[in-house]
């Protein structure tokens, strides 16, 4: 039977709308963040009479309504059936679909929080089927999640016509349908069957002794991989069901590729089953993380520019006050660092008009640098700021060469440990972010500053500059100790109604998880650039954009940073950096890493 006709036999009816959830379970005695989500949705019968059901090895593209993420996810199907329904002269098919969902990402949270009667986006099903076994000696393993297609398909076949292998992290899932005529399950903390990855359970000898003609697997890409190499000593046949990113999910943009020996192929329309001889898997890259000793604990600490933080996470300028603000919704002292609102030498009222629009993935503000200005901070709002536990920065902004000058020379008498030069703000008609522009007026405004004080002096930077990677150079040379990166990216908004810009200024700065990959990428290029100077002359980067969890500070950290600093992820979440400090504390203990600087630049290519 060739793919052809696999996929032929697993199309059903298309279904293209809402379903509703019947209930949402969770094993408290299985694998933990895995949940069954049941939903049900009505075909009409009409003159169609072979309606049918997902069948194994199928999935449906799903999304909880309403949703914060954009693409729909392909979840595999774990069971499905449909019933006859006739009210009166009209006929209908209910069908009823299981999935078992993996709590990983906000898609996947979404979804393993919804409640009976909530509604779901449903396409499907799709993709192609398990080929039937044309003989016996049937071997069946499944790995994590991965469980679900094949014990879909195994609750195909007759009872005990086959053996079915189980692996887990910890404890089991998606086993209530199968009835194999030996079960063979592995954990690797030992709390449920073998205790260790699946190799302790099948080998290519294995293989052979039990006699096993065809194998189906679906896991994680190690798992497959081994199943594939174990199969192909052993002489056997081999079917598996792959995973990729998707976002059309119908063949149509080539987002979830792979590359196999006959060209490349699409999980979601030439698969996901596929044979397992075609498939091609990279080498695994890096060793496996070895976690601290139980008696091991991360060091969190930073230093920058000779300045203590005890995390690397600040409050970036803008989004936490001066500190006070969020006391008593947030633990204030647990974070490393906080910069102060934007200050500029003198009061400043800010922008007229609206101020904030809430976009898809962030907002874009237009503020203006409100702010009591330098001296007002250094007589009421530095004592507070220093009475707290994370590091003062005193973020400087000006609207010309004198006034960032002056500021400077007031904040150099003050005790605040830091100064981050903001030329970079484009909330403002002049100054802020045209000095952050272009590699001459940069250096021009920090040599100026540099000359104006002794304290530690950090450099914010503009995404919007055309030549990031030469001002930040300039910066440095003209004596930045540190850089601070991004700010926020020019953008706009329409009011329709009016059929005019939202904003007085038109162009404001818009900040949050959207421009996150951006951020990211500038990080990377801007240290890559720094890691081209003698090690001597080389200054620490600071992080900032979209920063939302402690993934993101991780990622920020990879890139190169010495630190991060979040902002928009508090107005969604107050105690946002209080738990990308435990994140951090809790990721280093699991991969190894003592210190920050043990991973700190690891994914800039040598």
């Amino acid at each position: 039977m060739d793919i052809a006709e696999i996929d032929e036999l697993g199309k059903g009816i298309l279904y293209n709308g809402t379903a509703n959830v019947v209930s949402v379970e969770w094993d408290r005695n299985g694998t933990p963040g895995i949940y069954k989500l049941t939903v049900k949705y009505q075909l009409p019968d009409d003159s169609m009479k072979n309606i049918v059901t997902a069948q194994p090895g199928q999935f449906f593209l799903i999304q909880a309504i309403p949703s914060a993420v954009q693409f729909l996810r392909p979840i595999s199907v774990y069971k499905s059936t449909v019933e006859h329904l006739k009210a009166g002269a009209v006929d209908s098919r209910v069908v009823t679909v299981e999935f078992l969902i993996l709590q990983k990402g906000t898609g996947t949270q979404e979804l393993s929080q919804l409640t009976e009667g909530a509604d779901v986006k449903l396409i499907g099903p799709l993709g192609n089927i398990w080929p039937h076994p044309e003989e016996d000696g049937i071997c069946i393993i499944g790995g994590g999640i991965g469980v679900a297609p094949v014990a879909n398909f195994a609750a195909s076949l007759k009872d005990e016509s086959y053996d079915f292998y189980a692996s887990f992290k910890s404890g089991g899932c998606g086993m209530e349908y199968v009835k194999p005529k030996e079960l063979y399950v592995s954990t690797d903390d030992g709390s449920a069957g073998v205790k260790g990855i699946f190799p302790v359970l099948l080998d290519a000898q294995k293989i052979k002794e039990r006699g096993y003609k065809t194998v189906y697997a679906c896991g994680p890409t190690p798992l497959l991989a081994y199943v594939q190499k174990i199969c192909e000593e052993a002489a056997v046949k081999c079917w598996l069901s792959m995973e990729n990113k998707m976002a059309c999910g119908v063949g149509a943009c080539l987002g979830c590729t792979i590359q196999t020996k006959e060209g490349n192929r699409r999980v979601c329309k030439d698969g996901p089953i596929f044979d397992g001889s075609i498939l091609q898997f990279e080498a695994p890259k890096g060793k496996r993380p070895i976690p601290l000793d139980s008696d091991e604990v991360p060091n969190l600490e930073v230093t920058i520019a000779g300045v203590k933080f005890q995390n690397p996470v600040i409050a970036a300028s803008g989004t936490f006050g001066f500190g006070q603000n969020y006391r008593g919704v947030a633990d204030v002292n647990k974070i490393g660092g906080i910069s102060s609102k934007g200050m500029t030498l003198n009061p400043k009222a800010g922008n007229n008009g609206t101020r904030l629009v809430e976009i898809t993935g962030g907002c874009i503000n237009s503020i203006g640098l409100e702010n009591p200005g330098v001296k007002a901070f250094i007589q009421n709002e530095l004592p507070r700021m220093m009475e707290l536990k994370p590091t003062a920065i005193a973020n400087l902004a000006g609207s010309d060469l004198e006034t960032y000058v002056e500021g400077a020379k007031l904040l150099d008498k003050s005790n605040v440990p830091m100064i981050e030069l903001n030329i970079s703000c484009p909330n403002v008609k002049a100054g802020g972010m045209a000095f952050g522009m272009e590699c001459n007026s940069a250096a021009t405004v920090v040599k100026a500053v540099r000359e104006a004080t002794t304290k530690p002096l950090i450099v914010k930077l503009s995404p919007n500059a055309p030549d990031l990677r030469g001002v930040a150079m300039a910066c440095v040379k003209a004596g930045a100790d540190g850089l601070s990166l991004v700010n926020t990216v020019q953008a706009m908004a329409i009011d329709i109604e009016k059929g005019e810009p939202v904003f007085e200024n038109v162009r404001a700065g818009m900040c949050g998880p959207a421009i996150k990959p951006l951020a990211l990428r500038m990080v990377y290029d801007v240290v890559e650039e720094m890691n081209k100077l003698p090690e001597e002359q080389r200054v620490p980067v600071i992080g900032i954009g979209g920063i939302a969890n402690w993934r993101d500070a991780v990622e920020f950290i990879m890139a190169g940073a010495s630190a991060i600093q979040v902002g928009t992820a508090t107005f969604s979440n107050p105690k946002a950096m209080e738990e990308i400090v435990d994140g951090l504390y809790s990721y280093m203990k699991s991969h190894g890493y003592k210190t920050i600087s043990d991973f700190r630049g690891i994914a800039q290519k040598k």
